[in-house]
């Protein structure tokens, strides 16, 4: 396992990325690895993180302005070349075919419930692509 994460969060709503924040603490789980956090606001911001290198996963909120979570996962899936893994965050639990439509890895509803949430962030942090 490395020893630390670097977890690019996406949303307009500063509220969102400290409910994010919150919920993983210092590590999301006892055997996932430490987090260290990336905030974006922008979509340009994003592209430009991702572009830079070094993000094991996303988390991109669904509802965020001016261009949601869903369209920017389908959009970073198309192009980014190893893509990293994306945790979706959406409105309610009727717009997983949507999750599913924007090729997320995984999605939780918000807002952000800290337990659900965690256990979705240390699945994908531990995937064997971030463990090498």
């Amino acid at each position: 396992m490395q020893a630390t994460a670097t977890v690019l969060v996406y949303s307009d709503d500063a509220g969102t990325r400290e409910q994010v924040r919150l919920a993983t603490g210092r590590r999301p789980a006892q055997d996932a690895p430490l987090v260290e956090f990336v905030e974006c606001a922008t979509p340009a911001a994003v592209l430009a993180e991702l572009d830079r290198g070094g993000i094991d996963v996303c988390v991109l909120d669904g509802e965020a302005v001016p261009m949601g979570g869903m369209g920017m996962c389908r959009q970073i899936k198309d192009e980014v070349f190893h893509c990293p893994p994306v945790l979706l965050l959406i409105g309610r639990p009727q717009d997983a075919w949507l999750a599913t439509w924007s090729r997320a890895d995984a999605a939780v509803t918000l807002p952000v419930e800290p337990v659900e949430f965690a256990g979705a962030l240390a699945a994908l942090l531990r995937k064997p692509a971030l463990s090498a």
